[in-house]
Parts: structure tokens; C-alpha cells; sequence
């Protein structure tokens, strides 16, 4: 498998906010500053990255009967470990995060992950894939959360979060719909000069 779109499809491609939808809670409920969104992108990506490994090295162990409970207690070990880390070593940051770190155990993501490709791919794709898909949450929650800072008021409440995300996506699928449409005409010429 090529590393490099493994690596850059959890960024561009499919990321897991803005084109699989995924983990719109924290990304609704976290991203009302830039530090936030990227303490819990920072966060998640750690966790996506060591389940991710540690799924890959089991996935022939696991009984595929209890995959899913298994999955579900290896992402609940990483994320115990990462809260009591953060609650020690920075509790204002703790604090700011609150109820949504602990629930990253139920995060879409990370089981979408486990479930998708780490169970069945090599333990370096499997961490490369981690480390996109993370970095692809992190950027999305760190863009958000500063566009809702830098507009302030009514955009920092539940609603201009909501008002926020849907703009966002609207604005990515409508530059992706032009890409689109300009490697199909670029495509189209070719042919045709092929053609002649």
C-alpha cells in the first residue's frame, strides 16, 4: 500500500470532520478556541495512533466474535492513560476539555479506524494511517475553533458552532465539485489531443 496516500488520506481525501463526518461532537463542543480544537486533535491523534498499533499487532489474536469489545477496551486503555497524563500534568487544559476526553473512547473515528483498517493491515500502515487520520482531525478542529474565535460572540455559542460546521463543509464540497469539473475538462482536451 502506498504510505504517502495512506498518510494524506485522512488529511485531504477523507477527512474524518469535514468528508466522513465523524466525531461531530467533540468538534461541536470542544472548538470554541484554536487551543482547545487542537488540545482535543492532539489528543485523539495520540489515541488513534497507539489503538491503531495495537489492533494491528493483535488483529490475528482477537477473537472475531468480541472484535468490537476488544477494540472498544484497547482505545479505553490509551485514553485512561492520556487523561490521567493531562490531569497530572495539565489540569487547566483538563479542565477546558472536560467530559469530551474520556469520551474519546467512543469517538466514530477511532473504532471507524480499528474497524476499517487496522484490523486488517500491518502495524506501520496501520500507525501511518493513525497519524493521517489524526492530523486530519487536529487541522479541522484547530481551523474550526480559530474561525469561531476570531468571529467571537454568537459563533462561540452551540449554534454558531452548528452555523460554523455546515459552512465549512459547504465551502469544501463546493471547491471540491470545481476541482472536479476542471480535471474533467483538463481530461477531456487531452483526450481529444489525443484523438487528432
Amino acid at each position: 500500500m502506498n504510505k504517502r496516500k495512506t498518510l494524506t488520506n485522512g488529511i485531504i481525501r477523507n477527512n474524518p470532520v469535514f468528508r466522513l463526518v465523524l466525531g461531530t461532537c467533540p468538534t461541536l463542543a470542544v472548538t470554541t478556541s484554536a487551543l482547545n480544537g487542537f488540545a482535543m486533535g492532539i489528543a485523539v491523534l495520540v489515541v488513534l495512533l497507539y489503538s491503531n498499533v495495537m489492533i494491528s499487532l493483535l488483529r490475528k489474536v482477537i477473537p472475531e466474535n468480541i472484535r468490537i469489545a476488544a477494540y472498544v477496551l484497547i482505545i479505553a486503555t490509551f485514553v485512561t492513560i492520556l487523561e490521567l497524563l493531562i490531569n497530572t500534568y495539565l489540569p487547566v487544559l483538563y479542565a477546558s476539555l472536560g467530559i469530551f476526553l474520556p469520551l474519546i473512547v467512543v469517538n466514530c473515528i477511532l473504532l471507524a479506524r480499528a474497524e476499517a483498517f487496522a484490523a486488517k493491515n500491518t502495524v506501520l500502515d496501520s500507525a501511518i494511517d493513525g497519524l493521517g487520520m489524526g492530523i486530519g482531525f487536529t487541522l479541522s478542529l484547530t481551523f474550526m475553533g480559530a474561525v469561531r474565535q476570531l468571529l467571537g460572540g454568537f459563533f462561540i455559542l452551540p449554534a454558531g458552532g452548528f452555523l460554523i460546521f455546515g459552512l465549512i463543509m459547504a465551502a469544501i464540497v463546493a471547491v471540491r465539485q470545481k476541482y472536479i469539473t476542471y480535471t474533467a475538462k483538463l481530461t477531456g482536451a487531452q483526450l481529444h489531443k489525443e484523438n487528432k
